[in-house]
């Protein structure tokens, strides 16, 4: 595979930016080799500055769950943007993809759109902590719900792969009313409100976690979770940029029956553009500027391009069958790989939720950062560079979810995994 075009470009990236990347995880320090510069996505596929066409299932980090340059999605985006790319004052898209939302998060009964997960995430815990007046949280080891200071705190994500402890530059006094548990462990929980009964204002989890690698809860913990947070007066967030419209049309909080007081949104509601959303019950959200004293603001929020590329995605995700078709497509590559990985003895693990999941390289089920440590990263990073031989482009991290789309066939499917057979069986030779 020719690759000349992508290593000069890295090359000349290198003397541009931190790494020669623009978010770390794209550098492929966990895997090897050259990162390749995507020139154009089409469908399932996208295509490299070579001409090398991969099979993707990255999928930008999950939003494009209609796959790359969706035909619905391209026709409105030229039309809007021929009527401009921002107002700064309101426009009847938000209306629209707000409803669209509503319509499958019934909970969300008010909501606030921003830029990215990271805003989204970072105003929830600032309104959680507003509405109870407390200022003490819990988070979970290897959840990431982004780059604010104060979530950089036993994080997944970009800082595990890098093996980064925390994050240089964060003072001791922002995190110091961070806490963290394990996760899937409601008694380590249990044993910090014992210790803080009335100075916790929120938990906030990944439902699903997905950026220590597809990691689903353990049957009652989200439901202990809820409890918990009921009966000390805190309150519950749900961190669905990652799960929500992947793991349920209507999110991980349909899925396991929860009902969170906060949610935050990202990824899919933006159909591949830069966008968050966070909201939930009308009371806490009336807190927020300028309806109550909270303030948060930005002026692209709410952007008439990204409400546009969201009203199509989810207009066209939440017709009959569309979503349960993405689903099926997901189990059927993770069944496919399970059972290579068996014949030819390698110790696999696949996790698979929804539309997402991750094939860890462990014989045991993943249940938090512990269990996912344990993953053997050296026999993914051969995983890795071989798929992307094949032509098949997957997360350059043991620690990430992988994605479906819409896009993907049957085909895709069955040359993936074919891919992967050759990729285990060179593994399986590997001492």
């Amino acid at each position: 595979m020719n690759t000349e075009r992508s290593q000069q470009l890295f090359s000349e990236a290198l003397e541009l930016f931190p790494g020669g990347v623009n978010s770390p995880v794209r550098a492929f320090r966990a895997v090897g080799g050259t990162p390749r510069f995507i020139e154009r996505g089409q469908g399932a596929y996208m295509v490299d500055v070579d001409g090398n066409r991969y099979i993707d299932y990255v999928l930008s980090w999950g939003p494009l769950i209609l796959g790359h340059a969706h035909p619905r999605v391209v026709a409105a985006l030229i039309d809007a943007v021929s009527r401009g790319t921002s107002y700064g004052a309101p426009n009847p898209y938000e209306n629209h993809l707000a409803k669209l939302i509503q319509q499958a998060m019934p909970k969300i009964e008010m909501l606030r759109f921003v830029n990215s997960g990271t805003e989204a995430t970072m105003s929830a815990l600032r309104l959680a902590r507003a509405f109870t007046g407390r200022n003490k949280i819990i988070k979970f080891e290897g959840c990431y719900h982004g780059h604010a200071d104060m979530l950089l705190v036993k994080a997944g994500s970009g800082v595990a792969t890098l093996g980064l402890p925390d994050s240089p530059g964060v003072p001791a006094a922002t995190v110091s009313d961070t806490m963290t548990a394990p996760f899937n462990d409601i008694a380590a929980v249990e044993q910090l409100f014992a210790q803080y009964p009335r100075e916790i204002a929120a938990i906030i989890v990944e439902p699903v976690a997905g950026n220590m690698g597809v990691v689903p809860p353990a049957d009652g913990y989200l439901h202990g979770l809820r409890d918990i947070t009921s009966a000390h007066g805190s309150l519950l967030i749900f961190d669905e940029v990652m799960t929500g419209f992947r793991v349920h049309p209507g999110g991980a909080q349909a899925l396991f029956g929860i009902s969170p007081d906060l949610t935050a949104l990202g990824k899919v509601i933006g159909g591949g553009l830069p966008v968050g959303a966070y909201g939930g019950r009308r009371d806490i959200m009336q807190m927020v500027a300028p309806a109550g004293p909270m303030y948060q603001a930005g002026t692209l929020s709410g952007n008439p391009l990204a409400m546009v590329a969201g009203i199509e995605t989810l207009s066209e995700l939440l017709q009959p069958g569309v979503w349960d078709t993405i689903q099926s497509h997901a189990q059927k590559l993770g069944a496919g790989i399970a059972a290579v990985a068996q014949s030819v003895g390698v110790p696999v693990t696949v996790q698979q939720v929804g539309t997402m999941s991750t094939v860890f390289f462990t014989p045991e089920p993943v249940a938090n950062w512990t269990t996912a440590k344990a993953a053997d990263t050296m026999r993914y990073a051969a995983f890795f560079l071989s798929m992307l031989e094949s032509g098949v482009y997957l997360a350059p991290s043991q620690f990430e979810a992988g994605f479906m789309s819409s896009a993907h066939s049957d085909l895709d499917i069955d040359h993936t995994i074919a891919g992967a057979e050759r990729a285990l069986t060179r593994i399986a030779r590997m001492r």
